[in-house]
C-alpha cells in the first residue's frame, strides 16, 4: 500500500514497505522528546464496536504505530489499557505500564530477553504487580490524591536514561500528560469511522488550552489520516 503526503507540500507517495522512509517521516528532532500516538474515529471515539482501538486500526496504522515504537527508546501505558487490550511487549523498545492499584491481569506480555517491562506504581501496590507480572523493572512513586503526578512520571523514565517516550494512552493518561504542558507532539491517526465507544480519546477531564501546529499529514489508501501535531511552546524550552 501506498501513503500520500499531504502535508508538508510537495505531494508524495509513499510506499508503506518502505521502513526506512517511514524512519525519516517519524524521526523526532531530539533525543528527549515526548510523543502521545493515538487513533480515534472521526467523531473522536477512542475505540471501535469492541470498545478498544483493534477496531480503529489497519496495517498502514500498525506499521506506523511500529515506526514510531522504533524511535522510542520505551513505550507509556496505564494500566486499564493494558487489561482492555490485552498488550503484548513491543519488539524494539521497552514497555513501561502505570498502575495505582498493582492489577496487570489480562497482560499478554512476553519480554524478549533482557528486555523486562517497567511498571511505575505506588510503593503498597509492588507485591500485587509482582504477582500478575514477576521479574517486572518496578519503579515505585508516591501517588497525590489523584493518582501518581503525570510528571513524576517522565522525570523517573528519565532519570533511567528513557529519553524518548511515546504514550499510547489511555485516554486518562493521555489528559494527564497533556495537561502538564511536557508533551512535545501529538501524533493523531484517524480511522475514517463515526460512532464507536462514545468516550474521547483523552477522556471527559478538562485539558489546559495550547497551541499546536501541524507537521505532517498522511492519507492513507482507505482514508486513513496521520498527523503529526507540535507544540510551539515546546520548542522554547529545549
Amino acid at each position: 500500500m501506498t501513503l500520500t503526503r499531504l502535508h508538508p507540500a510537495p505531494l508524495a507517495s509513499i510506499d508503506t514497505e518502505d521502513r526506512d522512509a517511514l524512519l525519516e517521516l517519524y524521526r523526532p528532532p531530539r533525543a528527549e522528546w515526548l510523543r502521545l500516538n493515538l487513533i480515534a474515529t472521526i467523531t473522536g471515539g477512542a475505540g471501535g464496536s469492541d470498545g478498544t482501538s483493534e477496531t480503529l486500526t489497519n496495517p498502514v496504522d500498525r506499521r506506523i504505530l511500529g515506526v514510531i515504537r522504533e524511535l522510542a527508546d520505551v513505550v507509556l501505558i496505564g494500566a486499564e489499557s493494558l487489561r482492555a487490550e490485552g498488550y503484548q511487549h513491543p519488539r524494539r523498545s521497552r514497555l513501561a505500564v502505570v498502575t495505582l492499584s498493582g492489577n496487570l491481569a489480562g497482560h499478554r506480555i512476553e519480554a524478549p530477553e533482557g528486555a523486562a517491562p517497567i511498571v511505575l506504581c505506588p510503593p503498597a501496590a509492588t507485591a500485587r504487580v509482582l504477582s500478575d507480572l514477576p521479574g517486572a523493572e518496578i519503579i515505585e512513586l508516591e501517588p497525590a490524591a489523584d493518582g501518581i503526578p503525570a510528571a513524576d512520571l517522565i522525570t523517573a523514565l528519565r532519570a533511567r536514561g528513557h529519553s524518548s517516550i511515546v504514550c499510547e494512552g489511555g485516554p486518562r493518561l493521555a489528559a494527564q500528560l497533556l495537561d502538564t504542558g511536557l508533551v512535545d507532539e501529538f501524533c493523531l491517526a484517524t480511522s475514517p469511522l463515526v460512532g464507536g465507544v462514545p468516550f474521547p480519546v483523552t477522556g471527559p477531564t478538562a485539558i489546559a488550552e495550547r497551541r499546536a501546529t501541524l507537521t505532517q499529514l498522511l492519507l492513507d489508501e482507505t482514508s486513513g489520516l496521520y498527523a503529526r501535531w507540535a507544540f510551539a511552546d515546546r520548542a522554547a524550552t529545549h
